[in-house]
């Protein structure tokens, strides 16, 4: 092999060792997929969700399997949502597996400001307030370019409520 190839097989297992490590992790890297929270404190009582209307991002847990993700949340009339789009592309069937792992188990973990929200994620697929939170979800994301309902009934989106367990 030569220089080149060593480089190029040195580069891959760096990425490998780097992604393995991320598991590892208290909560997500970035974009990477990260650990089991090991941090924050548990807050049992339901607090006034108005408050993350404006948060970009926030971070999440499922118990099975224990991995972290940070997402995109929306909160409309204090109940709060997670959307997980390209769900019928070919990357999104590759790369989103935990909405298919939230769907078996739902059982998560929120956390947002350093608090931890023992949370079901609950998929919804036909919900009076499906309209009202996909114009949040544009107003936040799209730039104001409205998601219609059709993506969420044909399955390209998803859309998971966070309720108390």
């Amino acid at each position: 092999m030569g220089w080149f190839g060593k480089l190029v097989a040195g580069i891959v297992v760096v990425v490998l060792a780097f992604f393995v490590v991320t598991r590892f992790t208290d909560g997500p890297m970035g974009i990477i997929t990260g650990g089991a929270f090991s941090s924050g404190e548990v807050v049992s009582e339901e607090p006034d969700w108005r408050y993350v209307k404006d948060y970009d991002i926030v971070e999440f847990q499922l118990l099975d399997p224990a991995r972290s993700r940070t997402t995109w949340i929306v909160e409309h009339d204090g109940r709060i949502f997670i959307p997980s789009g390209y769900m019928l592309s070919t990357v999104g069937k590759i790369w989103k597996q935990w909405p298919l792992q939230a769907e078996k188990d739902g059982r998560a973990i929120l956390r947002v400001d350093a608090k931890l929200y023992p949370r079901q994620l609950v998929r919804i697929k036909d919900d009076p307030v499906l309209p009202a939170v996909l114009a949040e979800l544009s107003r936040k994301y799209a730039n104001g370019a409205q998601i219609p309902v059709s993506e969420v009934s044909r399955g390209s989106l998803w859309i998971f409520e966070l309720v108390q367990r």
